[in-house]
């Protein structure tokens, strides 16, 4: 099998145990292919944690799950050196924490205060853990997904805008149609009942071997770029620094705009996106089917703009219209 035999087969895997979610799914294979992190935002009941479960359980991959809670110390999250003393003689081991993964889900990670959050910043970066004066590296297979509510403020803390900026892509989650909603409930229905007639459970297929990623990562870093779509993604990002050269609408929209990051992470997933497609060069559509997920956690609105209800997707949708197409 092909490295793009392979991906499809963990979306149709995912997909089995997911129902009504499929952009969802599509936008975590992004993120897995392009090598970085995910925020994933929705409100309670809409699959969040179930896809990344399900990308884990079906990726030969190790999984873990941090609750964040206002309690929970930035050692619970990377680990720290414990003391141990066998035959007369102590030493310090570092005991990994449950970052060390391959797939970790943060989940409501706007529920710890900014000390843990920031526990993430190395690690999201940079691939690594300092814990004392040792270095800890993190698995080349490396992608942290965290959760929050977008409704639910009480007892949770802000996340900043440089952590912010760190995630890859901000995925929404929005309600399945009604159809979708009728086979969720079948299936959780067939779930339940398989768990209760004692039936041998089925061999799952073996899951997808890691380097089915690396290779798919290493078919995505040829996909062709042009100089004129590279320079598209370049202008969206301008776009939101200088918006008054586009209109004077956006200029009283936007206060603050996306940071190098943002070019980076349209290049990164625009690339994953055409490869996923079967193509081998990026067009237009590929950066329109993923630029909201990159901007929409990049861009700070203008409080009047807030105070009016503009919600950064209407004001991607202005950008996207307004700049040219090459």
């Amino acid at each position: 099998m092909t490295a793009h035999d392979d991906i499809s087969a963990l979306i149709t895997r995912m997909g089995d145990s997911i129902v009504g979610q499929q952009a969802v799914i599509r936008d975590l294979i992004i993120g897995l292919l392009a090598n970085g992190n995910l925020l994933i935002e929705g409100l309670p009941g809409l699959a969040k944690t179930r896809a990344v479960k399900a990308m884990a359980k079906n990726l030969e991959a190790d999984y873990s799950r941090i609750q964040f809670t206002p309690d929970l110390l930035p050692s619970d999250v990377t680990g720290t050196d414990v003391y141990y003393q066998t035959g007369g003689k102590g030493e310090f081991r570092f005991e990994p924490g449950p970052i060390f993964a391959n797939i970790v889900l943060a989940d409501e990670i706007n529920r710890a205060p900014a000390k843990v959050q920031a526990a993430l910043l190395e690690a999201m970066e940079e691939r690594q853990v300092t814990v004392g004066s040792t270095t800890h590296p993190m698995p080349p297979l490396f992608i942290v997904c965290a959760t929050q509510n977008p409704i639910e403020q009480e007892g949770t803390y802000a996340l900043p805008e440089a952590q912010m900026d760190r995630f890859l892509m901000h995925v929404r989650v929005d309600y399945p149609p009604v159809e979708d909603e009728v086979k969720i409930i079948a299936m959780v229905r067939d779930e339940e009942n398989a768990k209760t007639d004692n039936a041998p459970p089925l061999d799952p297929p073996p899951p997808i071997p890691q380097s089915a990623i690396f290779a798919a990562r290493t078919e995505i870093g040829r996909i062709h770029v042009s100089d004129p779509i590279a320079r598209y993604m370049a202008d969206l990002v301008q776009a939101t620094r200088t918006p008054g050269d586009y209109s004077e609408e956006l200029a009283a929209r936007i206060e603050i705009g996306a940071s190098p990051r943002a070019s980076l992470a349209l290049d990164k997933c625009a690339r994953a996106h055409a490869w996923l497609e079967g193509r081998d060069y990026v067009d237009p559509q590929d950066i329109h089917a993923i630029a909201h997920n990159v901007f929409r956690h990049r861009l700070k609105l203008q409080f009047e703009a807030v105070g009016e209800g503009v919600t950064p997707d209407q004001v991607i949708d202005d950008m996207l219209e307004r700049v040219a197409l090459p």
